[in-house]
């Protein structure tokens, strides 16, 4: 009796033993008997018919891939209430962190306003937003890049000629910011004049067209400033055409590698190198510390070039 009893008390204390957990499988950290949530950052891009945001976006998705996370992206194609529209799908996805590189800084209010309001923390990339909350702004200083860009362009002439400038598309900060520095250089030099001043929406093809008819009504000019390569490219071939390629000098702005090679060849006088990758990469980077709770600085700059 006494050894069944002993026998009886020793699978007892056993049983308790692995109840404890001693020999039982733990959960991870983190978890509650189901999978792990993934982090998920919506990126919402103004177009990908753009070779530098789809250099912003291969540098995101890099950034990503290393960290673990789940990138969204979504292409506005330019269209700024489709954007609003994209935003709020990613609100309603619940996605951890929104990146937006807007379409339109004042458009895109609303959507980034609405993102605060669920709690979910907007960093914006390359363009500002006019309103609502954002975390951090990542882009290059575009004020100065136009400045930079301005500045070239008064050396190539001679500070004396007709220039040209091409706009990007109306209501984007980039396109107000690199106005705005290429204005600093080149208003109140004498001997200079802005001819003509007309937005080519930051297309190849717009600038062409757009530079064709400046080039009818303005056949005596001797620069040209675009906001970005793209229009920059078209702008060059409409010159080109017009058997004018000896005489204008183009000047563009991101460095795109097709505006290198044109640079690289002879062909384009210079563009103002941004860094796309980059920018994506440290956006990712940091929604990261957003995530962590770490602090993030107002304003992330990234360095700009001139490639000529």
């Amino acid at each position: 009796m006494k050894r069944f009893v002993w026998v009886a008390l020793l699978v007892l204390s056993l049983g308790l033993v692995s109840a404890c957990g001693g020999g039982g499988a733990q959960q991870p950290a983190g978890q509650s008997g189901g999978e792990q949530k993934t982090t998920t950052i919506g990126l919402a891009i103004s177009t990908l018919n753009n070779p530098f945001f789809v250099d912003l976006r291969d540098g995101a998705q890099a950034a990503a891939d290393a960290a673990g996370f789940k990138l969204v992206v979504l292409d506005a194609q330019d269209d700024p209430s489709a954007q609003v529209s994209q935003i709020e799908d990613l609100i309603t996805q619940k996605v951890d962190v929104i990146l937006i590189n807007p379409t339109d800084s004042d458009a895109v209010v609303p959507a980034v306003e609405q993102a605060n309001q669920a709690g979910i923390p907007v960093i914006t990339v390359d363009r500002s937003s006019n309103g609502g909350k954002v975390v951090t702004h990542i882009a290059s200083d575009n004020v100065a890049g136009g400045k930079m860009a301005g500045e070239y362009l008064l050396e190539l002439i001679g500070k004396k000629g007709n220039i040209v400038e091409l706009e990007g598309v109306p209501g984007a900060s980039a396109t107000r910011d690199r106005g705005e520095g290429f204005h600093q250089a080149v208003d109140g030099v004498a001997d200079v004049k802005v001819v003509a001043k007309q937005t080519a929406n930051f297309n190849r093809n717009e600038g062409l067209e757009v530079m064709e008819n400046i080039l009818q009504a303005n056949p005596d000019i001797v620069g040209v400033f675009a906001h970005n390569d793209e229009m920059a490219l078209g702008a060059l071939e409409a010159i080109t055409a017009a058997g004018k390629a000896d005489q204008i000098k183009v000047v563009g702005f991101d460095a795109t590698d097709d505006a290198v090679a044109a640079v690289k060849e002879g062909r384009m006088a210079g563009t103002i190198a941004q860094k796309p990758k980059e920018m994506g990469k440290l956006a990712v980077e940091a929604a990261q510390k957003v995530i962590a709770g770490q602090s993030v600085d107002e304003f992330i700059p990234v360095p700009l070039e001139l490639v000529k």
